[in-house]
C-alpha cells in the first residue's frame, strides 16, 4: 500500500468547499453541453460552448494545453468529447453527432486555486439497446461504488463492487485508465482504480476523511482492449465497440461521501 498512499494530500473542510465551488462550475459546463448535444451539432460546437460557459463564471479549464501548458503544445481543445467507440481524450473538432449516438464529454477547470472534474456519457436520441445498457451500467457502477465509500474501507473493496456489476451485465472492463486523486492540480496520488486491485496491495489505500478523489468507471460492450489514434490523444476500443466513461469528484467524510459534482 505505501506507494499509492504516501503522497496523498488530505483537504481540510475549507479547501473542500473550495473544490465545491470549482466542482459547481464543472457541472454547469456538463449541464449546458448535455443540453446542446443533438443531431447535427459537432463536437467542436460543444466545446466552444463548453469554454465560453465556464470562462464566463471565472474558471480556466485544465485540459487546453495539458500536460506542460506550453503554448502551441499539449491537448489542443477545453474539453475531451468521446463519441461511440472512443473511450476517453477525444479530441472536439468537425465530427457531427448523429441520431443514436453515446457521446462522453469530459471537463476539468480550476477556479481560484482547486480543481473539479467530471464526466458524463449521454444518449443521443433513441440509441440501441445495448448502448443503453452500457451508459445504464456504467452509471450504476459509479453510484454504487459513491454508496460503499466510508472511513476505514480499502479502496480495493469498492473496486471490487465496480468489477462485479460489469462482469455480471457481461461488459468489458477499461484498465489502462484509472481515476486520480484531485485538488490544487487536476491529477494528485492516489490513482484510483475503476476495478478489483490486490487488497492490501501497492494500488491499494485506505478511504480517510479528507480524500478527494476522481472515480471514472469506463465500459464497453466489447473486449476492454484500447488503441491510442494517430492524434496521440483520442483512445478507442481497439474491437471499435461502443464505450461509455462516468465520473465525480467526491470527498471523503467522517460520514461517509460528499458527492461534489452531483448536479
Amino acid at each position: 500500500m505505501k506507494q499509492n498512499r504516501d503522497s496523498i494530500i488530505l483537504k481540510t473542510a475549507d479547501q473542500i468547499e473550495r473544490m465545491r465551488r470549482a466542482c459547481r462550475v464543472v457541472v454547469a459546463v456538463l449541464d449546458r453541453c448535455e443540453q446542446a448535444c443533438r443531431p447535427g451539432v459537432t463536437t467542436g460546437e460543444l466545446d466552444d460552448l463548453a469554454h465560453e460557459t465556464f470562462t464566463g463564471l471565472g474558471a480556466t479549464g485544465l485540459f487546453y494545453g495539458y500536460p506542460d501548458y506550453q503554448p502551441g503544445r499539449g491537448y489542443p481543445r477545453h474539453t475531451c468529447i468521446s463519441v461511440n467507440e472512443e473511450i476517453v481524450h477525444g479530441i472536439p473538432g468537425d465530427r457531427i453527432i448523429r441520431e443514436g449516438d453515446i457521446v462522453s464529454i469530459d471537463c476539468g477547470v480550476r477556479l481560484d486555486g482547486w480543481c473539479g472534474d467530471s464526466a458524463r456519457t449521454i444518449l443521443v436520441g433513441a440509441v440501441a439497446p445495448e448502448a443503453r445498457r452500457l451508459v445504464e451500467t456504467t452509471t450504476r457502477c459509479l453510484e454504487e461504488a459513491i454508496a460503499a465509500i466510508r472511513p476505514g474501507l480499502r479502496w480495493s473493496d469498492v473496486g471490487l463492487i465496480m468489477e462485479r456489476l460489469a462482469v455480471r451485465e457481461r461488459l468489458g472492463i477499461i484498465r489502462e485508465y484509472v481515476g486520480h486523486g484531485i485538488g490544487r492540480a487536476m491529477h494528485e496520488a492516489p490513482k484510483v482504480p475503476n476495478y478489483a486491485i490486490t487488497p492490501g496491495g501497492r494500488e491499494d489505500f485506505i478511504l480517510r476523511p479528507g480524500l478527494v478523489i476522481a472515480i471514472e468507471p469506463m465500459l464497453t460492450l466489447g473486449r476492454g482492449q484500447t488503441l491510442t489514434l494517430r492524434d496521440g490523444w483520442t483512445v478507442v476500443t481497439k474491437d471499435r465497440k461502443f464505450a461509455a466513461h462516468q465520473e465525480h469528484t467526491v470527498a471523503v467524510s467522517a460520514a461517509g461521501v460528499d458527492v461534489l459534482t452531483r448536479s
